[in-house]
C-alpha cells in the first residue's frame, strides 16, 4: 500500500494592492503635496530665526514669543470671535428659516428669490462693503446726510466705523447668503412624508419644524456652521476697511499689517499666529467624524416623495420678509455702488460737475483691465468645471468607500482650513520657489488655477459628503448586485442624484476663484494680475478717482459671475431628483 504524496505547501507570492490603495495613495500624495506641505513649511518657519531666508534656519521660538507678547495680539483675537459670534447669532437662524420658506413652502418667486442669494454671495466683499459705507459714512454717508437734513441735527443714524458696523456688513456680505445658498438644496431634498407623518399625529407647523425637520437636517447644519467657524480667521476685507481707522483689528489683519505692512515684513511672527488655529481645526475633525458615522439622517431613498408645505395667512409676511432681506443683501449697496461710479466723487453732490462718465472711460481704456478679465475669466471656468467633479468623486470615497487612509485624506482638508489665504499662498509660493522642477510656475496662470481649485476644497467635500449622507444605499446596492463597479455607478446613480448640487458647488466655485484674492496675491505677476486683484491695488492706492474704479471693477466681476450663474441655474433646473423621476 503506497501512501499518498504530501502536497507541497503554496508558494508565498507578491500581491499587489487593492485598487483602493493606489487611488487613496495618490490622493493624499497630490493633495498632501499642495495642501500640507505648505502648511508644514508655515510651521516650520514660525521657528525659524532666519524667517525666510530659503535653504537656511536657525531654530527658536523667538517668533512665537514675540507674536504673542506684542499688545494687541490677544485684543485682536477676542474681537476676532466676538465678531465671529455676533454676526452669526443672528445670520444662522435667519439663513435657516429663510432656506426652509424658500424649499418648503410655495412662496411666490422662490427660485427668483433663491437666485438672488447666489447674487448675493457673488458680490465681493469690496464691493459690498463700499456700498454699504456710501451709505452710512458718518460724513457723507447717503442716508446719514440724508437723516441729517430731515431732522435738521448733526447726530448720524448709523455710524459703520463701528464694532457694530463691522457685524453689520458681515451680514450684508455673504454671512447669510452663503448659509442659504447651502442650505437650501438640503431642505429640498428632504422627504415630505416625514413632516405628513407629523401633520397627522396632530402636530402643528412649527412643532413639525422644530421636532421633526429640524432635527432631520441636523447634518447640514452643522457642516455648514463647522465651515464657518473653521474660516473665522480668513475674514479680511471688511476688518481692514472699517476697522483700521477706529483701529479695531481682528486676527488676519493683525496677520496682515506683519507680513505687508511691517519694515521689513515680520512673516516668523505672522506665521507663529497662524499655526494657533490649526488647534481651533483640530476640536472639528471629532465632531464631523460622528456626524458622519451616523445613518439614521436619510432623507432620499427609492421611496423619495417631495412636497410643500401651506403657511396659510403667513405666506405673505414670508415672502415680504425674504424679499426684504434680499433688497438689502443685492439691490441697495449695488445700485448705490452703480450711481457713484458715475459721480466726480461718490457721495460728494456738491462737486462740480457732480456726474461723470470718466471713471468708465479710464476702466475701459486700460490694457491691464482686460488682460485681468480675461486670466480672471480663464481662471474661474477652469475652476467651475475641474472642482466639482474632483471633489464630488473624493467625497464619495470618504462616504461609500472602506478603505484605509481616508481619516488622513479627511484631516488633510480640514487641517488646511484655518489657514489665512495670504500665508497658504506664502507657503506655496515657498513650495515652488525650492522644489527642483516646479520654479516655472511662478507668476503663471497654471498656479493660480490650481490654488482656486483647492480654495474651494473644504465647502465642497463637506456639502457632497452630507449630500451622500441623505441619499440611501438602496439604488446603488442594486447597481452592485448587478454587477456594476464602484466607478460605474458613481457614474450611472450618483451623478444624477447629485447633479443639483454640482452645479451649485461649480457656480460657487467660480465665484470663489473670481473674487480671489489673499490666496493668489504672493503668486501672481503683472501678466497674470486678476479683476479682484486690480480693484484691490485701486482701493490701496488712494489717489485721485481710485475708489470710484474699485467700484467699477468689482460690477464688472459681479455682472460677469451673475451671468455664468444664471446659466448655471437654468442648467440645474434641468437636472436632478424631480427631472429624473426619482
Amino acid at each position: 500500500m503506497t501512501s499518498a504524496p504530501i502536497a507541497a505547501p503554496p508558494s508565498r507570492r507578491f500581491q499587489w494592492p487593492a485598487a483602493g490603495t493606489f487611488v487613496m495613495m495618490l490622493l493624499i500624495l497630490f493633495f498632501g503635496f499642495y495642501i500640507i506641505y505648505p502648511i508644514a513649511l508655515i510651521f516650520i518657519q514660525s521657528f525659524n530665526a532666519e524667517t525666510v531666508v530659503l535653504g537656511k534656519y536657525e531654530l527658536s521660538l523667538i517668533n512665537w514669543q514675540k507674536a504673542f507678547t506684542e499688545p494687541g495680539t490677544l485684543e485682536s483675537l477676542w474681537n476676532t470671535v466676538f465678531v465671529y459670534v455676533a454676526y452669526t447669532a443672528v445670520a444662522f437662524p435667519v439663513a435657516v428659516l429663510i432656506s426652509w420658506v424658500l424649499a418648503r413652502t410655495p412662496i411666490p418667486f422662490s427660485r427668483g428669490l433663491e437666485f438672488m442669494f447666489w447674487v448675493s454671495f457673488m458680490l465681493p466683499g469690496l464691493t459690498t462693503t463700499i456700498g454699504w459705507t456710501l451709505l452710512l459714512d458718518p460724513y457723507f454717508g447717503f442716508i446719514n446726510v440724508a437723516f441729517k437734513g430731515l431732522f435738521g441735527t448733526d447726530m448720524v443714524l448709523f455710524n459703520i466705523y463701528s464694532v457694530e458696523g463691522i457685524v453689520f456688513a458681515h451680514l450684508m456680505g455673504n454671512a447669510i447668503s452663503q448659509k442659504v445658498m447651502l442650505l437650501t438644496p438640503a431642505f429640498r431634498n428632504m422627504n415630505v412624508a416625514l413632516e405628513e407623518a407629523g401633520r397627522v399625529s396632530g402636530a402643528g407647523r412649527l412643532r413639525t419644524m422644530l421636532r421633526i425637520t429640524l432635527p432631520v437636517m441636523v447634518p447640514p447644519m452643522v457642516v455648514v456652521l463647522m465651515l464657518n467657524t473653521v474660516r473665522m480667521f480668513n475674514s479680511f476685507e471688511i476688518e481692514q476697511i472699517l476697522g483700521t481707522p477706529i483701529k479695531f483689528y481682528v486676527y488676519s489683519t493683525r496677520i496682515f499689517n506683519l507680513v505687508r505692512e511691517a519694515e521689513p515684513p515680520l512673516y516668523g511672527e505672522a506665521t507663529a499666529l497662524a499655526s494657533l488655529t490649526l488647534i481651533i481645526i483640530l476640536l472639528f475633525i471629532p465632531l464631523q467624524r460622528w456626524l458622519l458615522a451616523r445613518r439614521q439622517y436619510t432623507t432620499i431613498s427609492g421611496s423619495y416623495k417631495p412636497g410643500l408645505i401651506h403657511l396659510g395667512v403667513m405666506q405673505p409676511f414670508a415672502f415680504a420678509f425674504v424679499a426684504l432681506v434680499v433688497a438689502l443683501l443685492t439691490v441697495v449697496p449695488v445700485l448705490t455702488l452703480l450711481g457713484g461710479s458715475f459721480m466726480t466723487r461718490a457721495g460728494f453732490f456738491q462737486a462740480t460737475p457732480t456726474y461723470t462718465l470718466a471713471h468708465w472711460q479710464t476702466v475701459f481704456a486700460d490694457p491691464i483691465f482686460f488682460r485681468a478679465l480675461s486670466t480672471t475669466f480663464i481662471i474661474s471656468i477652469s475652476t467651475a468645471v475641474v472642482s466639482p467633479v474632483l471633489f464630488s468623486m473624493v467625497a464619495y470615497i470618504l462616504v461609500r468607500r472602506a478603505w484605509r487612509g481616508r481619516a488622513v485624506l479627511d484631516s488633510i482638508f480640514w487641517f488646511s482650513a484655518g489657514i489665512p489665504g495670504m500665508l497658504s499662498g506664502l507657503g506655496l509660493l515657498w513650495v515652488i520657489l525650492d522644489t527642483p522642477g516646479l520654479n516655472w510656475l511662478f507668476g503663471t496662470i497654471w498656479i493660480l488655477i490650481i490654488v482656486a481649485i483647492l480654495q474651494g476644497k473644504l465647502t465642497s467635500i463637506q456639502m457632497f459628503k452630507s449630500t451622500f449622507l441623505q441619499i440611501g444605499q438602496d439604488m446603488e446596492e442594486a447597481a452592485r448586485t448587478s454587477g456594476a463597479g464602484w466607478l460605474y455607478t458613481y457614474f450611472r446613480i450618483w451623478l444624477p442624484l447629485i447633479a443639483p448640487t454640482l452645479v451649485l458647488l461649480g457656480t460657487l466655485n467660480f465665484v470663489l476663484a473670481a473674487g480671489a484674492t489673499s490666496s493668489v496675491i504672493l503668486l501672481a505677476s503683472r501678466d497674470t494680475v486678476t479683476l479682484s486683484l486690480l480693484a484691490l491695488e485701486y482701493m490701496t492706492t488712494n489717489v485721485g478717482a481710485a475708489r470710484e474704479v474699485a467700484g467699477i471693477i468689482s460690477l464688472v466681476i459681479v455682472a460677469m459671475t451673475a451671468g455664468i450663474a444664471l446659466v448655471a441655474r437654468w442648467f440645474g433646473f434641468q437636472v436632478g431628483v424631480r427631472d429624473r423621476g426619482i
